[in-house]
């Protein structure tokens, strides 16, 4: 078993570079510090889950800005492409596969 503290764990951390917490059923549940700072466009052969834990994510899919505040979760589905739009704060768990 495993105990978590989310925010403690990306305390000290490189901004934008995922930690791998766990996996679940063949799922990756990650955990990454947001700083403000952009990130580039992406697309995966998988869906993304982006619970947001404190802060805001800011994402950017095609001409739609889309802001997930804390305790809100955002599903990216497979091939869609999407960025983090400059503004991100906080603390993001990513479940991937």
């Amino acid at each position: 078993m495993s105990h978590v503290n989310l925010p403690l764990a990306v305390l000290h951390s490189e901004a934008w570079k995922s930690s791998v917490l766990a996996r679940i059923g063949g799922a990756n549940i990650k955990v990454m510090r947001m700083d403000a700072t952009s990130y580039p466009e992406e697309v995966h052969d998988f869906p993304e889950g982006l619970l947001v834990i404190d802060g805001q994510l800011n994402l950017t899919i095609g001409s739609e800005n889309i802001i997930v505040k804390a305790g809100e979760i955002f599903i990216v589905p497979v091939g869609v492409s999407h960025a983090v739009a400059p503004g991100s704060t906080g603390t993001l768990v990513i479940f991937d596969t």
